[in-house]
């Protein structure tokens, strides 16, 4: 990924901040009173508001040099969402069981990480591509790989095995993992009334996903 900084936003301010991924459905109604409905993007995309986690003017210094060192919009970075920034549920340890990201063939050396969302016949297979260096646990038909066997690039999520260890025909190959999701600013200027500021108000900072 291009104009991409790998720093994250200040987990502190980012805790308090608001905000959930969306989609773009578009919906045509018909004469007849039917409507027929069809999703624009493949991917869902997650928007926030960091300025929501702003308590204090410190905080609010920190996050404008953060903001000057990306030079607004122009630089993507890392975010950690508070509510899904676990391969598996929020309340537990991340195992190497908790996604399947693919099936080996005895030749594919390289898997895409993945997280799937629902348990239905329309479960979203959804692409981590900045999972936390050091967080990704692999595993081939349930059994650990020996992480001197495997490899994980942080910037991208792709798992790669070594030669002479590429999961066989049939194999179900799974990863547990922390990750981040990689977002920009959506604005190129912030706006604070000090005076507004200490009487309660909040400058609203919009961030967006980059999608993949």
């Amino acid at each position: 990924m291009t104009d991409f900084h790998e720093i994250r936003f200040p987990t502190d301010i980012a805790r308090g901040a608001r905000g959930g991924p969306e989609r773009l459905t578009q919906i045509v109604t018909l004469a007849s009173g039917r409507e027929v409905r069809n999703s624009r993007w493949a991917h869902s995309r997650r928007r926030y508001d960091a300025g929501v986690g702003i308590r204090t003017l410190d905080a609010l210094a920190a996050v404008v040099a953060f903001f000057e060192e990306r030079r607004g919009r122009l630089y993507g970075f890392r975010w950690r969402d508070r509510l899904d920034w676990k391969s598996g549920p929020p309340s537990q340890a991340h195992a190497a069981t908790d996604q399947i990201i693919g099936t080996g063939n005895g030749v594919t050396a390289t898997f895409q990480l993945c997280k799937h969302y629902g348990t239905g016949i329309a479960t979203y297979r959804r692409p981590i591509t900045k999972p936390l260096p050091g967080e990704v646990l692999v595993a081939v038909d349930g059994a650990a790989v020996d992480p001197a066997h495997v490899a994980c690039d942080a910037t991208t999520g792709l798992v790669t095995f070594a030669a002479g260890h590429l999961p066989g025909p049939g194999a179900v190959v799974s990863a547990g993992f922390l990750f981040d999701v990689p977002v920009r600013f959506d604005i190129d200027a912030i706006e604070v009334d000090l005076s507004a500021f200490e009487a309660g108000e909040i400058p609203r900072i919009p961030i967006v996903e980059i999608m993949p």
